[in-house]
């Protein structure tokens, strides 16, 4: 979430930002939101001054009346009983209105934060402005592409080949989209999974966790997912009946209370992150390095042309996410380093691949920056996304209440960080088009050998 002061000190600045992102601030819905909400502080601050000053009259007339009495001027002491009871109206009606203003403001307030809650980060002064993927700046390229002197196949062809990739059972299974690993292929997927994880923890420092795949709303509003990419998401609502967890669409499910709602997580950027939500790090404790290996759960609505076939884009799918919380003053140290710490697992698999920063208008809803990794495919004879690396400076922090104690002892917002250390199924689909040879089989690289038990290499079942 954007700092409201951003837009209360300089709002044309922080809409000509964000319309490079292809975003238009509703301005004076804004300004509204913000007039409304003066208005009632104003309105409130003012009643409460009249109110304590009245409060303050009537105990200063009630004491004299005490010592009218008591020397029997009793028309005086008549006059400041009249003046005690006009006050006492007359805070009355101020209590009303008051209590109107209190009722109104948690309205407008939260009309306010769901105005904020839709609007992206502010993208860093050094992010190139351009309108989508074909504005990205090419930082560099690393690796030589491989040739082959046999017509090369793309990786449903190998997989299937194996027989190890069956997306026929898959689909009968759960629905298209969906894949189904076995045999030797399994394994070498498991293998990147571990090779990934051993790497980042044992050369990178990471913290390994092993996090719920189920959160609740408060996770995913946490980093942005929510409230603006609900319909990407699977929801999964349930409620207890007779002990049985009954699903949404339940005939019964809504006649009980306790309805239990649940997401899948899209990445493991959402319970990692999470974790220091509402808290405040001692200082010694940063820069925390935390690396998970979860599944992903996407709904992907639409068509995608080419990616519909293959591994490339599904409902389900692995990765290996790597999530730093650090120091705002360290964080663009920090996206330099989780970026090397990624590109480190495919240099040891031997994979050819290139980085790209990506432009305003091609990044993510959270991302102050972005580097993108992305991996050549001799199939499709270009290179293909397979990790992103983002700093998102305060902005999920803001939203999740994420700070430390500064050097000072006073709270302030961390900056939050993540990055893919790498999408597993991506990656196992570069290397079996980058390792495939001419018989059909795919060479195993060198580094995973130890976890596959020493195989060199794959071949038909």
């Amino acid at each position: 979430m954007l700092d409201i002061q951003a837009l209360r000190n300089d709002l044309a600045a922080t809409a000509a930002s964000l319309a490079t992102r292809g975003y238009t601030l509703d301005t004076a819905k804004f300004e509204q939101l913000e007039a409304e909400r003066k208005t009632i502080q104003t309105r409130t601050q003012e009643l409460q001054a009249k109110r304590n000053a009245l409060s303050k009259q009537i105990g200063m007339l009630a004491g004299q009346i005490a010592r009218l009495t008591a020397t029997e001027d009793f028309d005086e002491a008549d006059f400041n009983k009249q003046q005690i009871e006009q006050s006492k109206a007359e805070a009355g009606t101020l209590g009303e209105e008051l209590k109107q203003l209190e009722a109104k403001q948690p309205q407008v307030l939260a009309e306010m934060d769901a105005f904020l809650a839709v609007i992206p980060n502010v993208p860093h002064a050094t992010v190139p402005v351009g309108k989508s993927e074909a504005d990205n700046l090419e930082v560099r390229k690393v690796g030589e592409i491989p040739k082959f002197a046999f017509e090369v196949k793309d990786h449903v062809s190998i997989g299937e080949g194996l027989g190890g990739l069956d997306f026929e059972t898959a689909t009968k299974i759960a629905g298209a989209r969906f894949s189904l690993l076995k045999g030797p292929l399994a394994r070498l997927h498991r293998a990147l999974a571990q090779f990934m994880l051993d790497t980042h923890t044992e050369k990178h420092g990471y913290t390994e966790t092993y996090v719920p795949y189920l959160v609740n709303a408060e996770s995913m509003r946490g980093t942005g997912q929510l409230p603006k990419f609900e319909t990407d998401l699977f929801r999964v609502t349930t409620q207890p009946i007779q002990n049985k967890l009954v699903p949404l669409f339940h005939p019964e499910a809504e006649q009980f209370e306790g309805v239990g709602n649940f997401y899948l997580i899209p990445t493991a950027e959402v319970p990692v992150t999470n974790m220091v939500r509402d808290e405040i790090v001692p200082l010694e404790k940063l820069p925390m390095k935390f690396v998970a290996h979860t599944p992903c759960f996407r709904s992907e609505a639409g068509s995608y042309g080419r990616d519909t076939r293959g591994m490339i884009r599904q409902h389900q799918f692995d990765k290996v996410e790597l999530v730093q919380i650090v120091h705002p003053e360290k964080s663009y140290e920090a996206l330099e380093g989780l970026l090397g710490h990624a590109e480190t697992i495919l240099k040891q698999l031997g994979l050819p691949y290139r980085v790209v920063k990506l432009c305003t208008g091609d990044m993510g809803f959270s991302a102050a920056t972005t580097y993108d990794i992305e991996v050549w495919l001799p199939a499709q004879n270009t290179y293909r996304e397979i990790s992103s690396c983002s700093n998102f400076e305060a902005f999920q922090a803001r939203r999740m209440q994420a700070r430390f104690r500064n050097a000072a002892g006073k709270p302030e917002l961390v900056h939050t960080l993540n990055g893919s250390g790498l999408a597993v199924g991506r990656t196992l689909v570069a290397v079996l088009e980058n390792y495939q040879q001419a018989d059909g089989g795919v060479k195993v690289p060198e580094v995973l050998r130890p976890y596959m038990g020493g195989l060199t290499s794959i071949n038909a079942i």
